[in-house]
């Protein structure tokens, strides 16, 4: 698929005044990410950073044990590697590509020099990772307090905010280790959600069919999160 706005595509770039996009455009590089492909792994330090515009990055946290659950995910809203903006060269989380598609790849040193040198650009990316903690931090309740069926539609209206259509080209399997819960329990909760006619499944796509009665089913934390995107959208963020 041609990108035909290119850097515009992520809303983030999107928000950035002329000024702003003179300086930073030159600095990208159009780059594909397929899905299972690793970004950042853990305590690695970060060389660039990546603005989504078709994909969706997933942050893992990754145990001593080789299991591991998802804490949020980055899509055209935003950006991966905050942590070069915060003061850290690494991240504890593994980031890796949840759905295949391409993003503009800035060197981490030139973003961290426009972080210093021009508020816009600190306003800008400090109010996406404020969005960003909001979404951990319902992620972790989500995980805790609600059940599979619950996380299930949440993890995907989450997913569809950050492609263009109904369709995802996820399998159970890729979900369930996402939410860090048995196979089982997702095939059981697809199946709920295909027999209410939301969604339709086959073979690693879920086209959804009725997006109004998915959130119904879903627990607050979708709703929190999507309020906070679009609180900070109103004040010139364009989550």
């Amino acid at each position: 698929m041609t990108d035909m706005l290119g850097p515009l595509q992520n809303r983030l770039l999107a928000a950035l005044s002329e000024d702003a996009r003179k300086r930073i455009f030159p600095k990208l590089k159009r780059v594909e990410l397929c899905l299972g492909d690793v970004i950042y792994e853990s305590d690695q330090s970060i060389d660039y950073v990546y603005f989504p515009t078709d994909c969706i990055i997933s942050l893992l946290y990754v145990m001593v044990s080789g299991a591991s659950a998802e804490i949020s995910v980055v899509g055209k809203e935003g950006m991966a590697g905050v942590a070069v903006i915060m003061g850290g060269e690494s991240t504890p989380n593994r980031f890796i590509v949840q759905s295949h598609g391409h993003a503009y790849r800035m060197p981490a040193a030139d973003l961290k020099q426009e972080f210093n040198q021009h508020s816009e650009i600190r306003i800008i990316t400090l109010r996406f990772t404020q969005a960003l903690i909001t979404q951990m931090s319902q992620t972790a309740v989500c995980n805790r307090h609600h059940s599979i069926d619950q996380q299930l539609c949440r993890w995907l209206l989450l997913s569809l905010d950050r492609l263009e259509g109904n369709q995802l080209n996820m399998t159970q399997e890729l979900i369930a280790n996402m939410l860090d819960v048995r196979r089982e329990g997702v095939t059981e909760a697809a199946g709920k959600l295909q027999k209410l006619g939301v969604i339709e499944y086959r073979r690693g796509r879920i086209i959804v069919l009725d997006r109004p009665k998915m959130e119904s089913l879903s627990c607050e934390c979708y709703s929190v999160v999507r309020r906070e995107n679009v609180r900070l959208e109103s004040r010139g963020l364009g989550l």
